[in-house]
């Protein structure tokens, strides 16, 4: 059994690992800037308790001033929990807002039963948030996506949508008016989950609306564990792929221009040649 003070220490290396690698994505995409307004959006999972927490630290130590407001999404699921997150951000005493938006019903309109609700849901809510955000003059939508989250996504493109497209630590809307964020983008998922064990976070199931696993999403979980757990290394690798990519050994003709690609055809001095051809008349004379 191991010691209060050793579990102690073992907290303590985790939040300086977090907090680390926070201000390193923060540092390395410019994500947030003097006077910014970040809207934390809470979904009442782990990962989204975390990023509120990691930020509001990273509020008291940088050296700029920003402002954060803590934003859940009520979309009326059936047996959702209204009193948790209110009750937590209230005692927490922060700045927060409940948008109340009966996406669940839509869901349940327009996918018919048995299938996946999970990406037309993601589209409701996504466009929620967004709507609010401009409302409020929010400068950065903060979303608690970590690392695993962008491998998976990586994957899940590579094998079935033939892309090599993942999640951006920073994203501008398609519409120019959203700047979304990923501070978590270094975050490992286990590092996320033993730190929402230490700190208890009231945590809200995301299987309310009864819809069904994303089976290939899990399936790429899965394979990243299997990896990390018997190639120690390889997932920091194919991360690690993702910011250092090379266009011009790939295939893309929008990303490189290989239609235009020919020779380095070498200049010669035509005063050189004349200069030699003199050079040897003269010594012929």
């Amino acid at each position: 059994m191991s010691s209060p003070k050793k579990d102690r220490t073992g907290i303590n290396k985790l939040h300086k690992r977090l907090r680390r690698n926070v201000g390193g994505a923060i540092a390395d995409f410019n994500m947030i800037e003097a006077g910014d307004k970040v809207m934390v959006c809470l979904s009442g999972g782990k990962d989204s308790y975390t990023l509120l927490d990691i930020l509001l630290h990273m509020q008291k130590i940088a050296p700029i001033d920003f402002d954060i407001l803590a934003v859940n999404l009520d979309q009326k699921q059936p047996g959702f929990p209204e009193h948790v997150l209110p009750a937590y951000l209230k005692d927490l005493g922060v700045p927060y807002h409940i948008i109340e938006n009966d996406t669940y019903s839509i869901v349940k309109r327009v996918i018919p039963e048995g299938q996946t609700t999970c990406s037309l849901c993601s589209r409701l809510r996504r466009g929620s948030l967004y709507g609010y955000a401009k409302k409020q003059g929010i400068t950065k939508i903060a979303l608690g996506h970590h690392r695993d989250d962008i491998l998976e996504t990586f994957f899940l493109n590579l094998f079935y949508a033939g892309k090599l497209k993942a999640m951006p630590p920073k994203l501008r809307s398609d519409d120019g008016q959203n700047m979304v964020i990923r501070p978590l983008a270094y975050c490992k998922e286990k590092d996320i989950e033993a730190y929402s064990e230490y700190k208890q976070f009231p945590i809200i199931p995301c299987n309310l609306c009864g819809s069904q696993e994303n089976l290939q999403r899990q399936a790429m979980k899965k394979m990243l564990e299997n990896w990390d757990k018997n190639t120690p290394g390889r997932v920091e690798s194919i991360f690690a792929s993702l910011q250092n990519i090379a266009p011009s050994q790939l295939a893309d003709n929008q990303l490189f221009d290989f239609s235009g690609l020919q020779l380095a055809m070498q200049e010669t001095d035509q005063t050189e040649i004349f200069a030699s051809d003199s050079a040897g008349l003269g010594i012929l004379q």
